[in-house]
């Protein structure tokens, strides 16, 4: 086959594929406020989400953010989106993971102090994106109580969409989202002996 003829075999089958793709998006009209939920044991998890926040602030849209596990570390997604007090509101209210506390009672009540600001950012008609980072983490380990998490967000305004990260999302919560990620593990420096590093991890 010439390079000419397989160049026009190539141009009708990208045709096809468009024609039939814009009559699929013809059909989706619909707009909603999503349950997004990012789980899984790969990397990217917050990454994502916090990728979502910077979108939400480049269309002038406000977001609430609170972190229930890593509110210890200092990073740096922080630091950027701090930087829009207009329009993003990040609450860091974890006390760093479960096995550094050691002291359930503890991550208990960080998780209720964490909720009672989510709660009432869920409340808030005037934030577009509510990121609850790592808030699977808390249910996983009962910290919260998962149908009161459910209740709240599905009472949540209209339009307003949430994002919930951390891995082992526990069924309901898969069941009830509108969106699930499942970030897969491939390879990971960690396990070649490579620390965690500024601009990757943190």
């Amino acid at each position: 086959m010439t390079e000419e003829a397989d160049g026009q075999r190539h141009k009708e089958k990208m045709a096809k594929k468009k024609a039939s793709r814009d009559k699929l998006m013809a059909k989706k009209q619909g707009e909603k406020g999503l349950l997004i939920v990012h789980t899984g044991p790969g990397k990217g998890k917050s990454s994502a989400a916090f990728g979502m926040a910077i979108r939400c602030v480049g269309h002038g849209f406000k977001v609430g953010i609170v972190q229930f596990i890593k509110g210890a570390w200092d990073t740096a997604e922080r630091r950027v989106l701090e930087g829009f007090p207009d329009l993003v509101t990040f609450k860091a209210m974890g006390e760093g993971f479960t096995w550094e506390t050691q002291d359930r009672e503890r991550d208990v009540a960080a998780a209720a102090r964490a909720w009672e600001v989510a709660a009432q950012m869920l409340e808030d008609e005037t934030i577009r994106m509510v990121i609850l980072d790592e808030i699977n983490v808390a249910l996983r380990y009962d910290y919260l109580d998962l149908d009161r998490v459910l209740a709240a967000v599905a009472a949540r305004p209209e339009g307003q969409h949430v994002v919930m990260t951390g891995r082992n999302a526990l069924p309901p919560l898969i069941e009830a989202a509108d969106l699930v990620t499942e970030m897969t593990l491939v390879k990971h420096p960690f396990r070649s002996g490579i620390k965690a590093q500024p601009g990757v991890e943190y």
